[in-house]
């Protein structure tokens, strides 16, 4: 009897853990399918309209929503709000995503020497990291690309610059307490050299929070794009940008609100959906 009643509860225990293993992630999902769908809009620019979101056609300025076969509208130079809207995706997400590739790996490097040696190597890198880190991450970037100049390549540069030491920090406390783990001693003790033991043993197990903070990291940078955009420091025109939209449109926005408010609600939209897919990344590794 006691054997049976021991073992009846078993299967429902079972069952109970392949459903909490199994659960539906809605955040991930979410913002999977969120975040997907407005690459595919992108990717998808010359199907979704035939307008040339450069040209210009004073003629035509100012339309309104759904005039003369413009769905959202014209703009001060008659150009098309959602064409540019469309291809102003393009430049923002690409940049946005590639800016944050750089600081990712860089830091993450520095993080793991740092973390993994210690001593002065860890306090020479600790410092460094408390100069940069003791600057608004915004302000710095637009400083730095004000001193290079505007354009896709001083982007890149000024948010690699800045962006590197949050990755450093977060995979530095990764490989403190990851380098005290059986593992880690295990290799040590193998005499495997330090290299591999960094790249094969430790940076697989520590870089997960790095790239989970790198899904809000593209958030930062895609507002650090817009917000350079709107100071006239980021892609150069006539190329479509969300952020040279909104300063377009917001002398007029009481009169024409779409020009300003349509590529603000885009900004919004991708950061939510990026923000999701943290929040279910996070979720899927505490399961």
């Amino acid at each position: 009897m006691s054997a049976v009643a021991t073992a009846g509860p078993a299967v429902p225990a079972g069952s109970g853990g392949r459903r909490r293993r199994g659960r539906w992630n809605a955040p991930l999902v979410a913002g999977l399918i969120l975040f997907g769908l407005i690459v595919a809009l992108a990717l998808c620019a010359p199907l979704l309209t035939s307008q040339d979101p450069i040209k210009q056609n004073l003629q035509a300025a100012f339309l309104d929503p759904g005039a003369k076969g413009h769905l959202l509208g014209t703009d001060a130079l008659g150009r098309d709000v959602l064409a540019r809207l469309l291809y102003g995706a393009r430049v923002d997400l690409r940049v946005g995503v590639v800016a944050v590739i750089s600081p990712l790996i860089i830091g993450s490097l520095i993080g793991l020497v740092a973390g993994w040696f210690g001593g002065w190597v860890d306090a020479v890198i600790g410092r460094i990291v408390d100069m940069v880190i003791a600057f608004p991450f915004l302000v710095l970037v637009i400083a730095l690309v004000f001193a290079m100049g505007p354009g896709t390549t001083s982007i890149y540069v000024a948010v690699t610059l800045v962006g590197w030491v949050a990755y450093c920090r977060i995979v530095r406390g990764q490989v403190l307490v990851a380098k005290e783990q059986e593992y880690a001693m295990a290799a040590r003790a193998s005499g495997l050299p330090t290299w591999r033991i960094l790249l094969r043993h430790l940076l697989p197990n520590v870089v997960l929070q790095a790239i989970i903070f790198s899904m809000s990291d593209i958030v930062l940078t895609l507002l650090a794009i817009v917000t350079l955009g709107f100071l006239g420091l980021g892609v150069p025109p006539p190329t479509p940008d969300w952020g040279t939209m909104i300063q377009e449109g917001q002398q007029f926005i009481l009169t024409k609100w779409y020009m300003a408010t349509i590529p603000g609600l885009a900004v919004v939209v991708t950061g939510l959906a990026l923000a999701l897919i943290a929040d279910g990344i996070v979720e899927k590794a505490n399961q």
